[in-house]
């Protein structure tokens, strides 16, 4: 599907945000040639927090979401997931796209109801993964993880706004590094009527290009990961045209809390708090997000 960007459109859009408008603003803005960072959220605090930093768009990270929750990546349930998302959605006035893992079931038709139910939520867009959560046969078989997305693809066009569909190749992020099935991966995943593209994991300049060059479609590429030396403004002059950063920025809260804790156990002393934001500040940011997002 041709993707057109107006920013007076954007704008006028952006006035009205119904769930018809953040789609169609989240579509458009994939295709920007300078491409767009969409931070990752992990509950509604770091939603509002990261709206009023001025981003186009979020996406929420399933990681994350576990980890606020006390729980382990993949480890919570469609339904708690949902409640999730419809949080997320309800706390901002910008487009919400969700990590939906690998469609919560092996089955097309699972895949495809997990994409209704996520836009019931009241996000705009979503990503499926074909990791089929086996260490020892981690991926699905590149013709049937087709048939996953193209039955996700069947159920967002069905929807009365235009979802954006991610398909991810989870290749580099269970393992499998290889290339050439990633691509393999990726143009099938294209041809089952993916939105965009994604293959977490990939860090390489020369890598990332080539995925950019054998797609024609928009590609998203994953910052905050070891050995990930790119910035957004170095990928977009790749071609990529979304960056996302998953958990890490749950990661970087989380390693600053243990941190802080560390310390108060240790040394009974609380030097964090110099660099914590105050709590003044905290409620000017969230009494300006709240307004802003109703």
């Amino acid at each position: 599907m041709p993707m057109t960007a107006d920013s007076q459109d954007l704008k006028m859009l952006s006035d009205m945000p119904s769930q018809s408008d953040k789609a169609r603003i989240f579509h458009a803005l994939h295709a920007a040639r300078d491409g767009f960072v969409v931070p990752n959220p992990w509950d509604v605090g770091s939603a509002r927090l990261l709206s009023h930093l001025g981003f186009k768009a979020l996406a929420t990270t399933s990681a994350g979401h576990a980890f606020s929750m006390g729980r382990s990546d993949n480890s919570v349930s469609r339904d708690l997931l949902l409640l999730h998302l419809a949080e997320i959605a309800t706390a901002t006035s910008l487009p919400v796209s969700a990590d939906l893992e690998n469609g919560f079931g092996d089955a097309p038709d699972e895949v495809a109801k997990t994409i209704r139910l996520a836009a019931e939520a009241g996000v705009v867009g979503g990503s499926i993964e074909d990791s089929r959560g086996r260490p020892d046969d981690p991926l699905y078989a590149r013709e049937f993880a087709a048939e996953r997305i193209r039955a996700a693809a069947e159920a967002a066009r069905s929807l009365p706004f235009p979802f954006t569909l991610t398909a991810r190749a989870e290749n580099y992020f269970v393992g499998r590094p290889d290339l050439a099935d990633t691509i393999g991966r990726l143009q099938a995943y294209q041809d089952a009527g993916a939105d965009v593209l994604f293959a977490p994991g990939l860090t390489s300049q020369e890598d990332i290009a080539t995925v950019v060059r054998s797609v024609d479609r928009p590609v998203n590429v994953l910052l905050g990961l070891p050995g990930m030396v790119l910035g957004a403004r170095e990928l977009a002059q790749l071609g990529v045209r979304r960056v996302s950063v998953g958990g890490s920025l749950a990661r970087a809260a989380f390693g600053e809390f243990l941190r802080a804790a560390t310390e108060l156990r240790d040394d009974g002393t609380a030097s964090y708090a110099k660099a914590a934001v105050s709590g003044l500040e905290l409620n000017r940011l969230f009494g300006l997000s709240a307004r802003s997002s109703t």
